[in-house]
């Protein structure tokens, strides 16, 4: 899994962190999930600003 599959990580954030609203997630805690996650398999400073605030829309949708 790569930084550009949001929808990908968003289900996979939805399955491993039930518990977390995403909406008050802060992005450096986003970023250390999605580097935690056994599929992913990007170099870290690919991430920016903007691929966070995808994955982070598409989890809150996921959640919906």
């Amino acid at each position: 899994m790569k930084w550009t599959d949001t929808l990908r990580i968003a289900e996979d954030l939805v399955d491993s962190h039930p518990d977390i609203d995403p909406s008050t997630i802060r992005f450096t805690q986003l970023r250390q999930l999605v580097l935690d996650l056994p599929e992913f398999d990007d170099v870290p400073e690919r991430c920016g600003e903007k691929i966070l605030e995808a994955i982070q829309q598409a989890w809150i949708d996921e959640q919906e």
